[in-house]
């Protein structure tokens, strides 16, 4: 409980001075590279000062100077304050159009062009987010996605959303899969106590829609990637099975 408090403590007052300073700021210049760095650095102390230490491999592997989607499982709420920061420039997240009405905190993301997804079932709903982060992508952003559109109750790995596949084939833009582990027993679905420990995030190879012949195609290749760098009893039992009979 302790960890928790930390964190939420940490996140609410070194947040105050960022939005008022930083969002005046990036609405003078229209420039919202200070506010979203020194956001990285409130979420990268939070997650520090919580205890938690992070193990990360590939980095080196992420394309330099080219906008990327970014594709990752999701065990945890600690999962997107410790993956943020650690992509290289400046990133955009999918996530649900509620959490664009939060007070300041959604007005920032707002700024950041954060692209607001919609729940409805409806292909309009879809394509309109699809299109927003091709229009994000196309002006240098990265764009980051947990995958199976929600966190995993048991840490296994959960079947892929369309959407982003959608997007990368649309784009073109280079797919890095990214893995986390280490999370899930950190802070658990529905839970708010935080245990400390270390968080293991791996980047994987990235994978250019151009070398494929179809959406599924790349989302098998990219779930393949991604279960590589989770421990076996993460990745479902469809690709372990499949493992062993190789």
């Amino acid at each position: 409980m302790i960890s928790s408090l930390t964190l939420l403590l940490t996140y609410i007052v070194l947040a105050i001075p960022a939005a008022v300073v930083g969002i005046p700021w990036t609405l003078i210049t229209g420039n919202i590279s200070l506010l979203y760095r020194w956001s990285m650095w409130i979420v990268r102390t939070g997650v520090r000062l919580a205890r938690i230490r992070v193990e990360v491999t590939g980095r080196e592997l992420v394309p330099a100077h080219t906008a990327c989607i970014f594709m990752s499982n999701h065990v945890s709420n600690l999962d997107p304050p410790i993956l943020l920061p650690l992509i290289p420039g400046r990133t955009s997240v999918f996530l649900k159009r509620s959490l664009m009405k939060i007070p300041v905190l959604g007005y920032g993301m707002k700024l950041g062009d954060f692209i607001p997804v919609d729940r409805d079932g409806r292909l309009e709903s879809a394509k309109e987010s699809v299109r927003f982060g091709a229009r994000v992508l196309a002006s240098g952003v990265h764009v980051m996605t947990f995958v199976e559109g929600t966190r995993s109750r048991t840490g296994k790995m959960l079947p892929f959303k369309k959407g982003p596949f959608y997007l990368a084939i649309e784009s073109g833009a280079p797919v890095v899969p990214i893995s986390i582990w280490g999370t899930e027993g950190m802070m658990k679905k529905g839970g708010l106590t935080i245990t400390p420990g270390v968080a293991h995030v791996r980047f994987h190879a990235p994978l250019w829609p151009k070398d494929f012949t179809s959406r599924e195609n790349l989302l098998a290749a990219v779930r393949q990637a991604m279960a590589s760098g989770l421990p076996e009893w993460m990745r479902s039992e469809e690709l372990v099975s499949s493992a062993s009979k190789r």
